[in-house]
């Protein structure tokens, strides 16, 4: 579970999906945005696992990470919430590979 903060001061708790392949922080539902009124910062281009370039609403939102609230910028998307490899910078994944397995990240410090 990930909490995001919106600029009214909301918070809520999201389940998003680890993406070993997202080399970015995070990418948020669009609707779920709106619902926290986010505002965009800009529009960010990405490439695609299948090779394809996006352009992406790129936002400034505050997440309860590792403990800590940290800002960062999350990427609006027609998509399941993901948390990239930015984000995990510093910290262990491990992983029960199986079906329903436990995902733990542990800062590093």
């Amino acid at each position: 579970m990930l909490e995001i903060c919106g600029e009214s001061g909301s918070a809520q708790e999201i389940e998003a999906v680890l993406d070993t392949g997202f080399s970015e922080s995070l990418i948020l539902g669009n609707d779920m945005a709106s619902e926290l009124q986010l505002e965009g910062v800009g529009v960010d281009y990405l490439t695609l696992a299948d090779g394809s370039i996006e352009s992406f609403e790129v936002f400034n939102v505050t997440v309860r990470w590792d403990g800590l609230l940290r800002q960062i910028e999350a990427y609006g998307a027609q998509s399941t919430p993901l948390i990239g490899m930015r984000l995990l910078h510093g910290h262990s994944v491990y992983v029960d590979v199986v079906e329903g397995g436990r995902v733990e990240i542990r800062g590093l410090g």
